[in-house]
């Protein structure tokens, strides 16, 4: 078992530049750069083969790029393993939820909590994620294939938030859902990061969804930043909305 990560400020100022990332020869994204200051939220958007799913994955260390870089509050985690970069605070919640199937709740949560916590801190950390997501206190014994779509999402989140991130990013987290479902994570989403101080990527179609708990919104079209501005002026702005975000 790893060591627990050395003890850290709360940071989240993330610096993406120049990141070229493709697949097979052919790029995704096309010199891609925005900054996040730290507890920012924001709204990564864009159509299906946009490159938010990539975006993510190479911040993660789950793509790698061909030209580019990336750093967290100043550190370079371009060339760095995917736990490294875990180790120094950035969380993901993929697409698909990335809940263990054959663990109970519980134990998917003591799973996120690994490489950040030991004894007493990691039950606080636990416990606070029952007392965010009440259907799964009511569930902890449950396996992960048990759980209804909703609740599986909720487990993904809390798992990823007991690791304590300063970024945490996400890919689709409202796919699939009923609209209270998805109303009650993003104001969750919305708690825990204004709570925390934690900086949120969140990479999503449910455009104004994303935008009612954003700071700021970046729009991607063909790998490329077309758009990059508040959340409220985005969502104000008719052409844009019409040409990048369907609605």
């Amino acid at each position: 078992m790893s060591a627990p990560a050395p003890a850290r400020t709360r940071g989240g100022a993330l610096s993406i530049q120049g990141l070229t990332v493709g697949y097979g020869g052919a790029p995704v994204l096309h010199g891609v750069g925005f900054d996040l200051a730290p507890g920012e939220v924001v709204a990564l958007l864009g159509a299906n083969g946009a490159g938010k799913t990539t975006l993510l994955r190479t911040l993660a260390g789950l793509a790698r790029s061909t030209s580019g870089t990336v750093a967290l509050d100043g550190q370079d985690l371009t060339t760095l393993r995917t736990e490294d970069r875990a180790r120094r605070g950035l969380a993901l919640v993929p697409d698909g939820q990335s809940v263990v199937a054959e663990l109970t709740v519980d134990e998917n949560l003591r799973l996120g909590a690994l490489w950040r916590h030991r004894g007493a801190a990691r039950e606080r950390a636990i416990a606070g994620v029952y007392d965010m997501f009440e259907p799964l206190a009511r569930r902890r014994t449950s396996a992960g294939h048990q759980l209804s779509g909703g609740e599986r999402q909720m487990l993904a989140l809390g798992r990823a938030l007991v690791a304590d991130p300063v970024l945490l990013a996400l890919d689709e987290p409202s796919l699939g859902l009923a609209p209270l479902v998805v109303a009650h994570l993003m104001s969750t989403l919305q708690a825990a990061a204004a709570e925390r101080g934690m900086t949120v990527l969140l990479a999503e179609q449910n455009v104004t969804s994303a935008l009612s708990i954003a700071d700021r919104g970046v729009v991607l079209d063909l790998g490329r930043v077309v758009a990059d501005a508040p959340a409220t002026a985005l969502a104000a702005d008719e052409t844009l909305r019409h040409a990048y975000l369907g609605f």
